[in-house]
């Protein structure tokens, strides 16, 4: 179900890499973070409870694996997770790649900054999203994004 005047009901919410039946990843347009993802549940819920123990199960599943590919492709400092909603109640996951090097490291990205980020090191991750967003959708269409397309 969708909600109507849900921001992320309505529009992707950031640059689409995978959509399948039940949740999309998208890449978050954030300045000075430009690792940072969010996976959508498409059906509007406001928490993580809401869901049924195997969409919960799956959720967490595709979580991990935008993490591992992540990982693997970057290898960041820290990767953060949160689900926080306060600003939008539709249920989806922040999984930011982060660095010592970034503006806000290691507070969260939603803290002051101590730093400017260098702008090398942001164009150098920028270089290496097209093979980690290709793979990243491979994976999920094949693993934890398994219940198809939409």
């Amino acid at each position: 179900m969708k909600l109507a005047g849900c921001p992320l009901c309505e529009v992707p919410g950031g640059v689409p890499v995978f959509e399948g039946a039940r949740f999309r990843v998208i890449r978050a347009e954030e300045p000075g973070f430009p690792a940072f993802y969010r996976l959508v549940w498409t059906e509007h819920v406001s928490e993580f409870s809401e869901l049924a123990t195997g969409d919960r199960r799956l959720c967490m599943d595709a979580v991990a694996q935008v993490e591992r590919v992540l990982r693997a492709h970057l290898q960041p400092a820290k990767i953060n997770l949160a689900a926080l909603g306060n600003a939008v109640p539709h249920l989806h996951w922040h999984i930011v790649a982060r660095f010592e090097w970034d503006s806000h490291f290691p507070a969260a990205v939603w803290a002051a900054p101590r730093r400017s980020a260098p702008p090398e090191r942001i164009a150098a991750i920028e270089r290496l999203r097209p093979m980690l967003e290709s793979d990243l959708a491979r994976s999920l269409a094949t693993g934890a994004g398994k219940t198809g397309p939409m």
